[in-house]
C-alpha cells in the first residue's frame, strides 16, 4: 500500500507506472517520445490516493474551491476533495449547451477562490482556457495544482497569466528517477 509514501518513493512509482516511450503527439500539437500517461495512476485508487495525498499540503489555505479539468483533472480532484473537506468544481472543456449549460458543474465559481486540479501540465493549454473562463465566471484563480509539470520551465507553463503552478512531481524528478535506477541495473 502507498499511503503516506515519500516523495522519493512516489515519484519512482509514478515514473514506472506512467511513463511510456514511442511516438506521441500531445494536446498541444507537439510530438514527444515520452508520454506519462496519468490514466495508470489515477485508475488506480492507491496511487491515485498516494498522489492526491501529495497535493494537500501544497494547497493555499484560502481555497474555496477545487476545480478538477475534464477529464484528467476530474479523479484527482474528487480523491483531493475528499481528503480535504473542500467542495470540487468540475470544469468542461467548454459549457454544456444542454440541461443547465454550465462551465463549471457543481457549486458557483463567482466571487469564490478555485484552485485548479490538472493532471499533467505541458504548455498548460486547458488551464489557460480554464482559468479564463473560470475568471469570466466572477471566480479567482491564482493557482494551479498537478500531479506531473513536464513543461521544463522553473515556474511552470502558465505564469504569464498571473497563475502559480505547484507540482507534485516535474519531469525533472521523475527524469532523475529513472537515471538513478538506470544506473543501479548496469
Amino acid at each position: 500500500m502507498l499511503w503516506g509514501v515519500d516523495h522519493a518513493e512516489l515519484t519512482r512509482t509514478i515514473d514506472a507506472t506512467c511513463r511510456l516511450t514511442g511516438e506521441f503527439a500531445l494536446r498541444s500539437g507537439q510530438h514527444a517520445t515520452e508520454y506519462f500517461d496519468k490514466y495508470r495512476f489515477e485508475a488506480d485508487p492507491v496511487l491515485l490516493r498516494a498522489v492526491a495525498e501529495h497535493m494537500v499540503p501544497l494547497l493555499p489555505d484560502e481555497t474555496d474551491l477545487l476545480g478538477g479539468l475534464e477529464l484528467g483533472g476530474i479523479p484527482i480532484v474528487t480523491m483531493l476533495s475528499s481528503l480535504t473537506g473542500i467542495p470540487a468544481v468540475f470544469i468542461r472543456k467548454e459549457a454544456k449547451t444542454y440541461g443547465t449549460c454550465r462551465l463549471a458543474e457543481g457549486a458557483e465559481v463567482a466571487g469564490r477562490r478555485v484552485t485548479l486540479v490538472e493532471d499533467v501540465l505541458t504548455t498548460g493549454g486547458a488551464v489557460r482556457d480554464a482559468t479564463t473562463a473560470l475568471r469570466d465566471l466572477g471566480a479567482t484563480v491564482d493557482v494551479v495544482l498537478c500531479a506531473i509539470d513536464r513543461s521544463g520551465q522553473p515556474s511552470g507553463p502558465v505564469g504569464d497569466i498571473g497563475l502559480q503552478t505547484r507540482p507534485v512531481l516535474t519531469k525533472a524528478d521523475l527524469d532523475t528517477v529513472r537515471a538513478i535506477v538506470a544506473s543501479r541495473s548496469e
